[in-house]
């Protein structure tokens, strides 16, 4: 099973991006996951998605040959960051490589709500006409105070939140599957 990573922000030290980390290789005996980088796509712009730019295309190409995609979004002001929702947009034109695909979102942050805010958000993209995906539902992880769970490296070392995101990637795989058939 192959599925597309997106850290939703461009620091270079995110957290988010950290944790997709080990989740790759936490996971790797169960899943192929692929980190998707969409730090450098230009901003989206109608003009140009009939052609878009080589950088759109294969990121494009890449969501969808996937059998499903895994956001890990921050939260910034109550939502996604600008350059996630850029991603999307370029995913929701044209070809529109995320509709019925199956999607999980979790999320990371120093504050104690852990990024629900940013993700119901980012359901509501994701579930929009133009996008059309299909959001792991009643399985939402909020991983918050962060700094309190993880090492430097993004290791996940509090053991309530690797058991339950062990179970999540279970569902997910499964989810999948049910999907995809």
């Amino acid at each position: 099973m192959k599925i597309a990573a997106i850290a939703g922000n461009n620091r270079k030290e995110s957290i988010n991006k950290k944790i997709i980390q080990f989740m790759k290789e936490r996971y790797k005996d169960k899943v192929d996951i692929e980190i998707v980088s969409i730090e450098n796509l230009p901003m989206y712009n109608e003009n140009h998605e009939l052609m878009p730019p080589d950088i759109v295309t294969e990121f494009k190409s890449k969501i969808a040959d996937c059998d499903g995609v895994l956001i890990a979004t921050p939260e910034y002001n109550h939502s996604i960051t600008a350059v996630l929702k850029n991603a999307l947009d370029w995913c929701s034109r044209v070809d529109r490589v995320m509709e019925n695909k199956p999607v999980m979102i979790i999320g990371a942050t120093p504050g104690i709500l852990g990024t629900v805010r940013a993700q119901e958000h980012l359901r509501q993209i994701l579930n929009s006409p133009g996008i059309s995906a299909i959001t792991m539902p009643g399985n939402e992880v909020f991983i918050g105070q962060v700094h309190e769970k993880v090492d430097e490296s993004g290791n996940i070392n509090h053991e309530p939140t690797l058991k339950f995101l062990d179970s999540i990637m279970d569902q997910f795989k499964l989810w999948v599957r049910k999907i995809k058939k």
